[in-house]
């Protein structure tokens, strides 16, 4: 096993923070780059982080930066903890001089341009050979809950099984577990739509609707996943996994739900402008619905959930109409997840 020291954590938003958060007490020196460079200065003066999970102090070997190649100069590992969206033009800034060694993905989302995942962004801008070297993590995980150090599981997933185990050791702690898998595919299928599902969980508590209503769509939502992994190649029973039924019943009922709180500001009848606003951080969600909606049309995969989202943000329609069509669809087998 290499000896890892010192990581990169690429994001500080709230996942990044408390990722950084997460290793530095096992020990990893840190490096947390974030573009803010107010925020930069607060959290080497005072470690604190102002903009994020600002009520926690945060260990003394979390160094920030706002200098690109600074932070991963040199660097054991790396963890990728930006927006999905932003993830290819960060990849290309830093292609130049990234370091060849394992990178840990807790982005989650599908590309807009592209419809490529994660990995698949990575593997496209950085080369094929990085396939061997990135991992993705999802499941159940509120950054809020890691920090106050609640008891948190997570899978880890990488085609290279002896690496991903290695990463999953650094992770671990009293509180902390990482379980792992080669299925990357559904990881990454499950981590990117579950966030779609959130937003039409939400928007169903909005319109004031109850338990029977929400437990259905989130298990209906699973088995659209599902869809979704098994046409890429995935193994359905990952779904069934943290990062699938696991991070999608947090994400869809927990209160510190982003995509959650956008879709019940929706069902209670505010704009998708002002419900964003409400939020003020980054609902991923938003995002990959449209991505989701066009790769469904691509894999002819039936995805009557990710669609009724789909039409909610980008076409206007009334999340009461949208929700009724999903109602009315005539009922059908319960377990198909493709040919």
């Amino acid at each position: 096993m290499r000896i890892y020291q010192t990581v990169a954590v690429l994001g500080g938003g709230s996942f990044g923070t408390a990722l950084a958060q997460l290793v530095a007490n096992q020990g990893q020196d840190v490096r947390l780059w974030m573009r803010n460079a107010e925020s930069v200065a607060s959290i080497n003066r005072d470690h604190h982080n102002p903009r994020y999970l600002s009520d926690f102090e945060l260990s003394e070997r979390i160094t920030a930066t706002s200098d690109l190649k600074e932070a991963v100069a040199d660097v054991d590992w790396i963890i990728l903890a930006a927006p999905s969206q932003g993830v290819r033009s960060l990849l290309e800034s830093m292609k130049p001089f990234i370091p060849e060694v394992p990178m840990v993905l807790g982005a989650k989302g599908i590309e807009n341009a592209t419809l490529m995942t994660m990995d698949e962004v990575v593997c496209d801008v950085l080369g094929e050979s990085w396939g061997e070297r990135t991992l993705a993590l999802s499941g159940p995980s509120f950054a809020k809950e890691i920090m106050e150090n609640d008891p948190t599981a997570v899978v880890l997933a990488c085609v290279n099984e002896d690496l991903a185990e290695e990463i999953a050791q650094l992770l671990f702690s009293e509180t902390f577990r990482a379980y792992t898998t080669t299925d990357i595919v559904g990881v990454e299928m499950g981590g990117a739509l579950k966030n779609v599902i959130a937003l039409a969980a939400g928007g169903v508590v909005g319109l004031g609707w109850g338990y029977n209503t929400r437990a259905t769509l989130i298990t209906r939502g699973l088995a659209e996943i599902t869809r979704f992994a098994v046409a890429k190649g995935g193994n359905p029973l990952t779904l069934s996994g943290l990062s699938g039924m696991g991070d999608l019943v947090l994400t869809c009922t927990g209160g510190l739900s982003r995509n959650r709180a956008v879709g019940q500001a929706l069902g209670e009848g505010r704009t998708l402008d002002e419900a964003l606003a409400e939020v003020k951080q980054v609902a991923e969600g938003v995002q990959t619905a449209r991505s989701a909606y066009e790769l469904a049309q691509r894999l002819k995969v039936d995805a009557p959930i990710t669609e009724a989202v789909y039409r909610v943000l980008y076409e206007d329609i009334p999340v009461m109409n949208a929700v009724r069509g999903l109602v009315r669809r005539h009922p059908g087998s319960e377990l198909e997840y493709g040919d």
